[in-house]
């Protein structure tokens, strides 16, 4: 018998990690997987989604293990060629993962909106889990470091997040639409629980909740709401989590990031290093996801702990 439907938000290779988990141990029909898309940006005239991308290969069983994002097996050509044009090489597409691209862009060129381009891909590269993006409209991270503005990838993979972050924005945010899918189950009363995976809360989840109606959707929803720390030990275990909490004056804990979420949270998941100083209430269980039965583990937890919330 269903118990209901869980809805996670989720960035990339944190976040993937435990969407695959919750995908192992419910029901396709059960499990919504809402992503970021204030990392997507254009490049070498092609649309990229790295969040709905990492997803889309770590649930079809196709994710590069070694690097946490592109496609397993990969082969490098059209890098290797790019660079021996003088084309701008510093972002790099795999040849397998570039047929992705080039067939989004032009889908999207041919009108279609992004969530029926992700939900086709899905379903041909055999992922039953809905995978949906937070917007259909244009949402971009913006970074301002010392020398200005700047896009997020520039930030992030050019720049090997060097610049000290001052100040983050979502540009075209205030004037997005949440997904309408998205919407609809979180509204139609049959919501388990809103699970916010283990991502970066401030690229990576805060641009979710920042579309107009998401938050509220979620508050709404009368489903608890239990947030993973992305934080083990005062340590982020993937990207630049850190070091964004440090340089916006934030305490590198998981009790920060809690007080970020505020009052949409009825519950937190918390390794046993990082339990001090949180006023939410808490489980504590192993959150570090090294292998496959770890991601399970992990689900399974986070599902009972959102169940004795609820």
């Amino acid at each position: 018998m269903s118990k209901g439907l869980v809805v996670a938000l989720s960035g990339g290779v944190g976040g993937a990690k435990l969407a695959l988990g919750l995908s192992r141990v419910l029901p396709a029909e059960e499990l919504l997987v809402v992503a970021n898309t204030g990392d997507d940006f254009e490049h070498l005239g092609l649309s990229i989604c790295p969040d709905i991308d990492t997803l889309t290969y770590v649930l079809a069983g196709l994710d590069n293990p070694v690097t946490g994002w592109g496609r397993r097996d990969e082969t490098w050509s059209f890098m290797e060629t790019i660079a021996t044009l003088g084309g701008e090489d510093w972002f790099r597409l795999g040849d397998r993962d570039l047929a992705l691209h080039v067939e989004r862009t032009r889908r999207l060129g041919a009108g279609q909106t992004l969530s029926q381009i992700t939900a086709d891909i899905c379903q041909r590269l055999g992922v039953r889990t809905r995978v949906l993006p937070m917007s259909d409209n244009r949402v971009r991270t913006r970074v301002r470091g010392e020398n200005g503005w700047i896009d997020f990838q520039d930030y992030f993979v050019r720049q090997q997040c060097r610049p000290v972050v001052q100040e983050l924005a979502f540009a075209g945010a205030a004037d997005a639409r949440p997904q309408s899918e998205v919407i609809a189950a979180l509204s139609g009363g049959t919501v388990r629980a809103v699970v916010i995976c283990p991502s970066n809360p401030f690229i990576s989840i805060e641009p979710i909740l920042a579309v107009p109606g998401m938050r509220a959707a979620i508050e709404d929803c009368n489903a608890p709401v239990v947030a993973v720390s992305p934080i083990v030990d005062g340590r982020a275990v993937k990207g630049p989590t850190a070091k964004m909490m440090r340089e916006l004056g934030l305490t590198v804990s998981s009790a920060a990031v809690a007080e970020r979420y505020g009052e949409l949270l009825d519950g937190y998941v918390v390794d046993a290093a990082d339990s001090k100083g949180i006023s939410t209430r808490l489980h504590v269980a192993p959150t570090l996801m090294t292998t496959l039965e770890d991601r399970e583990a992990l689900a399974r937890t986070v599902l009972a702990f959102a169940d004795s919330l609820g």
